[in-house]
């Protein structure tokens, strides 16, 4: 790519990210080209729909919540999948309708927005198995070794997840107060996991 286009790409993102952080990911395509400084052309041969726009958005800030999640290794099992919990829906919630978004696109095969799903899912789905595995063995730390679904479908957590990260955008948690809502809603996932593990949930 030459040296201007990747200029003028990198001023498409970043002005998305601007718009959407203000009004929402349904922010119009024509405000997003002017603050880049570039033409509705320029915009769609970069981007050709809205959901390619906002997939190349959010991957960045998925590549980050994946390498911060990465911490999460250190605590105990359990601890882990609830914060992932928190920290999922709370990075989910930055953009208004994003989990609308997700809901949508969930069975539109080939859309950019499903890789995004993927990962979010697929980490999950490592949460919930080191959860389960860490009860059944005492292996603290160490992930389902044999890669099995877990008994709880990541799938349906981070489903649950999405639609919470919608309901602490629109009733304006801090982050104090979706804490408790993520603690509330996902009440059912840990109790079951744990259940299935044979470990306690204090």
């Amino acid at each position: 790519m030459r040296a201007d286009a990747q200029r003028n790409r990198d001023a498409i993102l970043l002005a998305a990210r601007t718009c959407f952080e203000a009004e929402g990911i349904n922010a119009p395509t024509d405000v997003i080209a002017v603050r880049a400084g570039v033409g509705n052309a320029t915009l769609y041969r970069n981007f050709p729909t809205r959901d390619d726009l906002l997939s190349a958005v959010v991957e960045e800030s998925i590549d980050a919540l994946l390498e911060e999640s990465e911490r999460l290794d250190g605590l105990d099992a359990v601890a882990a999948l609830r914060e992932w919990m928190f920290q999922l829906t709370w990075r989910l919630r930055v953009w208004q309708d994003l989990p609308t978004c997700i809901a949508r696109t969930k069975d539109e095969d080939g859309n950019p927005v499903q890789p995004v799903s993927a990962r979010l899912t697929a980490r999950t789905a490592d949460f919930l198995r080191r959860a389960e595995a860490d009860g059944a063995d005492g292996a603290h730390g160490a992930h389902g070794a044999d890669g099995a679904e877990p008994s709880v479908p990541a799938a349906d957590v981070f489903e649950l997840v999405t639609a919470v990260s919608w309901a602490v955008d629109r009733f304006g948690d801090d982050e104090a107060r979706a804490r408790e809502r993520v603690e509330l809603a996902t009440a059912g996932v840990v109790a079951r996991v744990t259940r299935v593990a044979g470990v306690g949930t204090a």
